[in-house]
């Protein structure tokens, strides 16, 4: 039966650009609204600008715009980076909007008719020099719990606790360093202790993993303190009804942009938002990073109860982005803008690696940039784009792209593909989209081997029918690993959907085999990562500044190749060579065998590149051939020269290309 779910990710804040490690949530929550649409759901996917708030204000005065510029400016730059990654909100609106102040103004009328609004003056820190209240974030100083220094006011990095601004120790304005002064002013507190049985019923309901709860747990043995909703002008928000120069704090009206982010996607599509947060048949899915969890968990679930509104039926949170082991770095250039990731690499990439690393805990995930390039071209290039490639190139270039008839032994083949769906779904529906990525490559090889054993490119000549029947069965196979595959590079997938003529894929799909028809032209469906634009993604971001020093790697501890001078290397006769013909070596498991023109002599060369290209992507393309190399006798043959390439070996193989400009036989200096 078709579910009604609204799913949310973190609203990201107003005052910066998108990062690849912000991408790690949006990239997660979108793979799973995909997926709960593959599988016929009714499921919105919202999100919105967090637009309000001191930080925003106070960069909008440095660079003499308006905060509303500034937020128009920061907007128009996310949305941008949103969809150059494939990120397919139903509605991304802004905090800043009429239906969030309306929203917002709603729930506190609620909760104050309810009793749960208590009003009193405090002690709040305030800066002579810049002349205004500081907010929690805008106060640095020692953690009163454990000591540590340079924190913020609210909440300690180190050991997680909370507490007020007044008791943080050697306190300091962030934005000036001078030592904030003490005064009274009146605020609004949001009575949190009132919800304290409910919010243990509602945590203890399976909303949360077991990690957060048993954190959650801590908080609760503390006591659940008042929160203040309330800042002090000047401020960028939404202004206290009946109050001139108090403000809801921007915690208060960010998560209420849910709801605003839902009206504005119901006003498009004619629904009514009531039946997203009012109807409890609807299913609240939210998607956080582990560092806002006081908030979603706690605060947010209890103002929901007391404005009598739907609260989320799960939390799915996150861990953090390292980088080659490491936090996020300006300095190492592993502080990477969405921008300058979409300048050099393919989005796939990212989205295929990510979903490769994340399963439903806290866990902080790590991009390794080394196994980045090697996984991609690996699973993504080499497994499943090849397997697409060798199978629909051999059937239009051999058997006029028709699909023959199904064998019993293909049947029973892709039947055991089919019989994966459900437990792959299971896994989507969990979130452990690392299982079900290991699932799939593990489908993919099973393929392989399959056509391996059957031996098509034999049989073409000798046996067609033969030869078409196992393309019928491989491109079958290519099919269902697609759909498997959407939710994570629906891209990919249109693609795929192209080549094969076939209509937007869904998940019962699974259940269908196709016969007796035609298949389009193969188009690239995507390009092995190039380390070298990898490399220049990393300089890029990189700040002029020095880097640290480092120790020796792994790699730089092996001892090196005996030496050799200047005059040896120079003997080396590097020449441009023109593929005429590639051919997979028979009975080889790395070898392609290659005719290149060296401009008027062809030679015959040997090269263990089967694993990385097929022949077709090799013919016709100029290379990098050792020309005065001397003939090498091996067990396929006589090999004339050698064509040079980078790489680790087997799938991790990168042929130098020489430019189309150049002629075969020309020199390389």
């Amino acid at each position: 039966m078709p579910r009604r779910i609204l799913v949310t990710a973190a609203l990201p804040y107003a005052n910066g650009p998108i990062h690849i490690g912000h991408l790690v949530e949006y990239i997660q929550t979108d793979i799973w609204a995909r997926f709960q649409k593959m599988r016929g759901h009714d499921c919105v996917y919202c999100c919105a600008d967090d637009t309000h708030g001191t930080p925003i204000m106070l960069r909008a005065r440095q660079e003499q715009i308006s905060p509303k510029e500034l937020i128009e400016r920061m907007y128009a730059e996310h949305v941008r980076d949103f969809l150059g990654f494939d990120i397919a909100f139903d509605s991304y609106y802004s905090t800043h909007s009429k239906e969030n102040r309306i929203c917002s103004e709603m729930i506190y009328e609620r909760l104050k008719q309810g009793g749960h609004i208590a009003v009193r003056e405090v002690e709040q820190a305030f800066c002579e020099h810049d002349r205004m209240f500081l907010p929690d974030r805008f106060i640095r100083g020692t953690c009163p719990k454990c000591g540590a220094a340079d924190q913020y006011g609210d909440s300690c990095e180190v050991c997680h606790a909370t507490y007020s601004p007044l008791d943080l120790r050697d306190a300091r304005c962030s934005t000036c360093g001078q030592p904030p002064q003490q005064r009274r002013s009146k605020h609004y507190f949001f009575q949190l202790g009132d919800f304290t049985d409910r919010l243990k019923d509602w945590i203890t309901g399976g909303r949360v993993h077991a990690q957060v709860q048993n954190k959650l747990g801590e908080w609760f043995d503390q006591g659940l303190r008042d929160w203040d909703i309330s800042r002090d002008a000047p401020y960028f928000g939404f202004l206290i009804p009946g109050e001139k120069d108090k403000y809801f704090y921007v915690w208060l009206d960010a998560p209420i942009g849910y709801i605003a982010s839902t009206m504005n996607y119901c006003k498009q599509a004619g629904r009514n938002y009531q039946e997203y947060w009012c109807d409890p048949a609807t299913e609240i899915h939210h998607f956080i990073g582990k560092d806002i969890t006081y908030f979603h968990a706690l605060f947010w679930p209890a103002m929901l109860m007391g404005a009598r509104l739907n609260t989320p039926d799960r939390l799915t949170i996150h861990g953090f982005l390292t980088v080659n082991g490491e936090k996020m770095s300006k300095s190492r250039g592993t502080f990477v803008m969405a921008a300058t990731y979409l300048k050099y690499l393919d989005i796939n990439y990212l989205r295929y690696y990510y979903a490769s690393k994340l399963g439903p805990g806290t866990e902080d995930i790590d991009l390794n940039l080394e196994d980045f390039v090697r996984r991609i071209n690996s699973d993504l290039v080499g497994n499943f784009a090849n397997l697409a490639s060798r199978s629909i190139t051999m059937l239009r270039k051999s058997l006029k792209g028709r699909l023959g008839k199904l064998t019993e032994e293909a049947r029973a083949m892709l039947k055991g593909i089919q019989g994966e769906s459900e437990a792959i779904a299971g896994d989507f529906e969990s979130c452990r989209y690392a299982a079900a990525v290991r699932r799939m490559v593990g489908l993919a090889d099973e393929v392989n081997r399959y056509i391996d054993r059957r031996k098509p490119w034999a049989a073409i000549k000798t046996d067609p029918e033969h030869a078409r029947q196992t393309l019928t069965a491989s491109i079958n196979a290519v099919r269902l690993l697609t759909i498997f595959l959407k939710p994570i590079l629906p891209g990919f997938a249109g693609r795929m959907e192209k080549i094969m003529q076939i209509e937007p894929l869904q998940w019962s799909d699974t259940l269908v085999l196709l016969e007796d028809r035609e298949v389009g032209e193969f188009e690239r469906l995507i390009e092995r990562v190039d380390p070298r634009k990898v490399e220049m993604m990393i300089e890029e971001s990189k700040e002029t500044q020095p880097q640290a020093a480092s120790g020796p790697t792994e790699l730089e501890k092996e001892p090196l190749a005996e030496e050799i001078d200047f005059e040896q290397f120079m003997k080396v006769d590097l020449r441009v060579g023109k593929v005429l013909k590639a051919e997979i070596v028979e009975g080889a498991d790395k070898l392609l065998r290659f005719e290149v023109d060296l401009g008027g002599r062809t030679r015959n060369i040997l090269g263990a590149f089967r694993q990385a290209y097929q022949p077709e992507e090799m013919e016709g393309k100029l290379v990098v051939v050792a020309a005065n190399l001397a003939s090498r006798k091996m067990r396929f043959g006589l090999s004339e020269g050698m064509i040079m390439a980078s790489g680790t070996g087997d799938k991790d193989v990168f042929a130098l290309w020489v430019d189309e400009g150049a002629k075969p036989g020309q020199r390389i200096h």
